[in-house]
């Protein structure tokens, strides 16, 4: 940080990793292979970049604050199978990276951890694997089961896809500077293809108003379907919920059979 002049932003979430000793906790734990495409969200100074491009066949590093470029061009310049992309995550062409990724393995900032791990999932079908160190609250919402309080959204649609596990807490002393949250290691593994944009669209309605019963959160939705209350009633009743049960209650599995019984 002193060759280069670099000073941690916080309006962009960062906090470094530091820690060259949780590199190998996270390679282990991606089960990284030789012919690994790596997608890296948050380069950051590329001390997870250079241990990545040492391993696989391609890391691609996205890093949208572009004073870390020295740095990052430092850390990649050696390997030739590193590309930098200086962009927002949130806004990058996924599909457009080549080769395709077939791993995400990054420390993401926590702005925009639980948007780019959807996006991941749903643009990047030959991603299999999710190694990602994130906020502890982002990683237990992800990981969380039907009935509690942290279910609701990311998990649905994580799980919809994916096998979901917390694997390990992260020391904040790995970072710098120091966050003032408590970080986790979260794993995703694929075994399906991402929710439809549909399927993705009632989940959403079905949570925007928790305290209510799904039918009645559907109804509230803007420009939904007349007659959608008591269709949604009895969809959750085929399904074997009672009418008025919340989307909290339904399992990710629940809610693609709610699709289809809601389907015209």
């Amino acid at each position: 940080m002193k060759q280069f002049g670099i000073r941690p932003k916080r309006d962009l979430g960062q906090n470094f990793l530091i820690d060259s000793n949780l590199l190998d906790v996270i390679a282990r734990a991606a089960q990284l292979q030789p012919a690994d495409v790596v997608l890296e969200v948050g380069g950051g100074l590329g001390v997870l970049s250079e241990h990545l491009a040492a391993r696989v066949a391609h890391v691609h590093v996205v890093e949208l604050d572009r004073s870390l470029e020295p740095a990052l061009r430092d850390a990649l310049d050696p390997h030739p199978n590193a590309t930098l992309h200086l962009a927002d995550a949130v806004k990058l062409d996924l599909a457009a990276l080549d080769p395709a990724p077939t791993k995400v393995v990054a420390n993401l900032p926590y702005g925009v951890a639980a948007t780019v791990i959807l996006r991941t999932v749903t643009e990047l079908p030959a991603v299999t694997t999710w190694v990602a160190m994130v906020q502890k609250e982002v990683g237990e919402r992800f990981a969380a089961r039907a009935g509690t309080a942290a279910y609701g959204v990311p998990s649905v649609l994580a799980q919809l896809a994916c096998d979901v596990r917390v694997l390990r807490p992260v020391s904040r002393t790995v970072f710098h500077p120091v966050p003032n949250v408590d970080s986790v290691l979260v794993g995703l593994t694929r075994r399906g293809a991402a929710p439809d944009p549909a399927l993705r669209a009632l989940v959403q309605q079905g949570f925007a108003h928790r305290r209510k019963a799904l039918p009645r959160s559907l109804a509230l939705a803007p420009g939904a379907e007349p007659g959608i209350r008591d269709r949604a009633r009895a969809a959750l009743q085929a399904i074997g919920r009672p009418a008025d049960a919340r989307a909290e209650q339904l399992a990710p599995g629940e809610w693609r059979a709610l699709q289809e019984h809601l389907a015209p």
